[in-house]
């Protein structure tokens, strides 16, 4: 009985050595580096602390016509970068996770043939009267969650002003006829 219990002792120190050995070459043969830049950073807005107290007061957002004024297009190509593994935005490409993106500036909201959107998204549109304006994208894009409680969207949001500004640029471009940009001395009358 004696010879057995060593020759078990044995084999399973044998295949801890041998596992062992296998992990140590691994790891020297497929180590990898530290990416030098990192990929996306995803940023999720903090909620507020409970029983905080009164809530500060929402800044005011400034005219989407101001912002638009200053906006740059390619600038809004780079951050777009992030909506491109929910969305494409070139004419005719297909529905991903989210809708085809091409024309989407003042195009009715929830419209796109051949997407499912969500019934929050689709009382947003107001049964197709709504249309994807620019003040609409600019408040979406700033937190898809709070413009339409209960979105499948899963976007955090773009809390710089600039980066939206420069996103809703680019996308007015995907189209055909761009729609004329809004004129940025006019009044702001958006009540959102």
């Amino acid at each position: 009985m004696n010879s057995y219990v060593n020759m078990g002792v044995g084999a399973l120190l044998g295949t801890i050595f041998v596992l062992m050995s296998v992990s140590i070459a691994s790891e020297g043969i497929f180590h990898s580096e530290a990416p030098e830049k990192e990929g996306f950073a995803i940023v999720a807005a903090e909620a507020p602390a409970a029983g905080g107290g009164e809530a500060a007061p929402a800044a005011a957002m400034v005219p989407i016509a101001k912002l638009l004024a200053s906006a740059d297009a390619k600038a809004g190509e780079t951050v777009f970068k992030k909506c491109q593994s929910c969305h494409d935005a070139t004419k005719g490409g297909p529905n991903k996770v989210g809708p085809n993106l091409y024309g989407l500036v003042d195009r009715p909201i929830a419209s796109h043939a051949g997407f499912a959107y969500s019934s929050p998204m689709k009382d947003f549109s107001k049964g197709g009267s709504e249309k994807w304006t620019f003040d609409h994208l600019n408040h979406f894009l700033l937190a898809p969650k709070k413009q339409v409680p209960g979105t499948a969207m899963g976007f955090a949001g773009l809390p710089k002003e600039q980066d939206r500004a420069n996103v809703i640029l680019y996308l007015h471009t995907l189209a055909d006829a761009p729609v004329p940009l809004p004129d940025p001395n006019a009044p702001d009358t958006v009540t959102q």
